[in-house]
């Protein structure tokens, strides 16, 4: 099977998942049952048109391993949750400010803040609920492992970070810490879980986290050139707001940063090439299909 064909396959598993992970139900305040506007809310967000890059990382990861996919939807399911609920909270006023995102408007603006706000903080919780139910011998570790990559140490730290050097001259030593947090923490949850589902060895799984951390990496740098050089229109979201943001393009200028892309994909290769198992055809190409990204 052609990685662009397993990639569809994957997503065709994880979008009927994440439609029935938040059920709409006729009565808003039925108890047991999450409130109408509120179930709304997450949906908007959960099922808007996604690439579903991190449930496909981690159900990929799984598969190669030997594990069977099946055992790996919930922990998919939880963590495209757990990013729709940080782009619910990236957008809002109070951070980055976006009207538009994936060619619609963003959940504050459809739903108003405060359901957005609860819409995200439902997400997060509802997504370690669902792992919580797993009963694969791994769960407990992955779950740590989605805490940790997810929170204060991960992508909140990475948050963080980007908010506070708004507007600041910083250094590639912290772009890198930014970066690193804020995009690559869930792509290294998301092939962590799938390998350590599976019950990989430690040293797998700490190849998968360097392929990651490379591919996150250059996902990032790929998204500050399109915020300068793509067009609303193909990225679903407004373009140019990143002037004093502390980017790869702002710090390093066009040129560099295309450079480094490339670097950091070759570096995924690499790492990609260094997996002890049956199949690494899908990581290869996955990676330096970044360079292609238009959204």
């Amino acid at each position: 099977m052609q990685w662009n064909h397993r990639y569809t396959y994957y997503q065709n598993i994880i979008e009927p998942a994440l439609d029935s992970a938040i059920p709409l139900v006729i009565s808003p305040w039925e108890e047991g049952q999450i409130p109408l506007r509120l179930a709304e809310a997450m949906r908007y967000s959960l099922l808007s048109k996604g690439k579903r890059i991190r449930p496909v990382l981690l159900l990929a990861a799984l598969e190669a391993a030997g594990g069977d996919v099946k055992c790996g939807i919930p922990f998919a399911v939880a963590i495209e949750m757990i990013h729709a609920y940080s782009l619910i909270h990236d957008d809002l006023p109070a951070m980055d400010n976006d009207m538009l995102r994936r060619g619609q408007p963003t959940n504050h603006c459809k739903f108003g803040e405060w359901t957005a706000i609860l819409a995200g903080d439902a997400l997060l919780t509802e997504a370690f609920h669902i792992m919580a139910q797993s009963d694969n011998p791994h769960a407990l570790k992955v779950i740590k492992e989605m805490a940790k990559r997810a929170g204060a140490y991960g992508m909140v730290a990475g948050q963080t970070a980007d908010l506070s050097f708004e507007g600041k001259v910083a250094d590639e030593n912290m772009l890198s810490y930014i970066h690193r947090h804020k995009t690559s923490d869930l792509f290294i949850a998301s092939m962590r879980a799938g390998f350590m589902l599976a019950g990989s060895d430690d040293s797998i799984v700490e190849a998968a986290e360097n392929y990651a951390k490379m591919f996150g990496l250059a996902f990032q740098i790929t998204d500050d050139l399109l915020d300068v050089i793509g067009s609303s229109e193909e990225m679903g979201k407004e373009v140019g707001k990143d002037e004093d943001k502390l980017t790869w393009t702002n710090l390093k200028g066009i040129e560099q940063a295309k450079i480094d892309a490339e670097t950091a994909v070759q570096k995924a290769v690499d790492y990609a090439q260094s997996f002890d198992f049956k199949d690494n055809a899908f990581f290869t190409p996955l990676a330096q299909s970044l360079l292609q990204r238009v959204k």
